[in-house]
């Protein structure tokens, strides 16, 4: 087997007046051992397909395939064989670390010990701890754990460092890592750019029930036509009226305005730079901050939906 999931026009339809259509006919396909992202804004339609490919939802139409089965003849031989960690797992205060996995290794014919589960999200010293003692990113690492502990082939990962400390993100970050090495497929949902660019082959973006965008996260940057961002912001608000000789300089592929803040993507900085800071004098705008870096898959996002991922959260 070559793909881990295959989604083919799927489509999730609420019914109402009008009918609330979520899900308006996604196609896409994971292979195994890749870690593949899913972003979108709030109301994307995001969370209804990875609730469709868990088994927690029927979709109206279309088809969902996991490891080769469907949902409707082999949910059994599905459930034994992936593992899911919900954005805000609801584990009980009143259990130990050791207790909570080895109720979990319970709903699985097969998997590995709740010793090695422990080990793999590195929470062997708090296995008598009770969950309520635990901090945030303990919780998160047993969340992950009693996804783990069943030696699923395929992992379902909702927004599991959201909220955490830039420490405990990166010991997930290890942990996700660390299953992928194993030929294990991944698929993650999240809020934060620099995760989605460092763990996941592949990403799709999702908008309106719509998949408007996938590929790798370098390729998706350059379809943006450029490799840097200049932003700039004034406290001029007639800027928002005189872009367009901006958008004239050389190099420049877009320009965007948000109240009085400027974001130009440009391929090449040496070529607009000057031109741009002349245009700004000239026009007597005043800066009140400008930097340059390179482009990154938030740029994309905000560059095919108006939005920033980042204000989703």
């Amino acid at each position: 087997m070559t793909l881990a999931i295959d989604c083919q026009n799927l489509i999730k339809t609420y019914p109402g007046k009008p009918p609330v259509e979520a899900v308006r006919g996604i196609d896409f396909q994971v292979k195994v051992g890749e870690c593949f992202g899913v972003l979108g804004p709030n109301g994307a339609g995001k969370t209804t397909t990875i609730e469709i490919l868990e088994g927690l939802l029927s979709a109206t139409s279309g088809t969902a395939t996991i490891l080769g089965m469907d949902w409707r003849s082999h949910a059994t031989q599905i459930r034994e064989r992936i593992g899911v960690s919900l954005q805000e797992t609801q584990l009980s205060d009143r259990l130990t670390v050791g207790e909570t996995l080895k109720l979990f290794r319970s709903f699985y014919s097969s998997g590995i010990s709740t010793a090695e589960a422990m080990s793999r999200v590195s929470l062997e010293e708090k296995e008598n701890s009770w969950v309520k003692t635990l901090s945030g990113g303990q919780k998160q690492r047993l969340a992950v754990a009693t996804a783990l502990v069943g030696d699923p082939e395929l992992i379902f990962l909702d927004e599991p460092t959201t909220g955490l400390d830039p420490t405990s993100r990166r010991q997930l970050w290890d942990i996700i890592e660390s299953f992928k090495a194993q030929n294990r497929t991944v698929m993650l949902t999240t809020h934060y750019m620099e995760e989605a660019e460092r763990l996941c082959d592949r990403v799709a973006i999702f908008d309106a029930g719509k998949i408007i965008a996938e590929g790798s996260p370098t390729e998706l940057i350059r379809s943006l036509g450029a490799n840097h961002v200049i932003e700039f912001s004034t406290n001029d608000s007639s800027v928002s009226k005189s872009v367009d000789w901006i958008e004239k300089l050389p190099s420049v592929s877009q320009v965007q305005v948000e109240d009085n803040d400027v974001r130009v993507t440009a391929d090449q900085l040496h070529e607009v730079l000057p031109g741009l800071v002349a245009g700004l004098e000239r026009e007597s705008i005043a800066l009140t901050g400008l930097s340059t870096r390179q482009a990154t898959l938030e740029d994309v996002f905000v560059s095919l939906t108006g939005k920033h991922l980042s204000d989703e959260a």
